[in-house]
């Protein structure tokens, strides 16, 4: 009988490959009408962070076209802790976790640059699909590699 085996751990390379950074200022128009930045921003900056990643690796929309599938949101989840206001520094960071099949996860953190105080995490359950039909497909595997996997 066999025993089973644990997944290697990623070395530096992989890590490096499955992570991403970026800093946004807060804008006039990210405030809301109580006086921080609204929701739906943070969530605008996991996507810029997240398509910001994707380029670096060389997985840019026409590249993912040209292979046949593009990544789809199935499912946000976004915990906010402390309100970012007009002016703060955001630190976006996006840790790609994991990829089985037609399925990647993504977790973000948001952090305020002048206090590194955590303002909002956000794991994303993304899904490839097939651009033309919608279709779910499996990734091919020049974009795993490009994610470390």
């Amino acid at each position: 009988m066999s025993l089973p085996v644990a997944a290697p751990e990623p070395g530096l390379a992989e890590i490096a490959a499955r992570t991403h950074t970026l800093h946004v200022w807060v804008q006039p128009e990210d405030i809301d009408e109580l006086g921080h930045v609204n929701n739906v921003v943070y969530l605008a900056w996991c996507e810029l962070v997240a398509r910001a990643h994707s380029d670096r690796v060389g997985m840019t929309l026409p590249r993912l076209f040209e292979l046949g599938m593009v990544a789809v949101a199935r499912r946000h989840d976004i915990t906010y802790h402390i309100p970012a206001l007009l002016g703060d520094e955001v630190e976006v960071c996006t840790n790609l976790i994991s990829s089985q099949g037609i399925r990647a996860r993504r977790e973000y953190t948001l952090t305020r640059v002048s206090d590194n105080k955590r303002l909002a995490e956000c794991v994303t359950d993304w899904v490839w699909v097939d651009p033309v039909s919608g279709r779910p497909k499996r990734p091919d595997p020049e974009i795993v590699a490009a994610f470390g996997f």
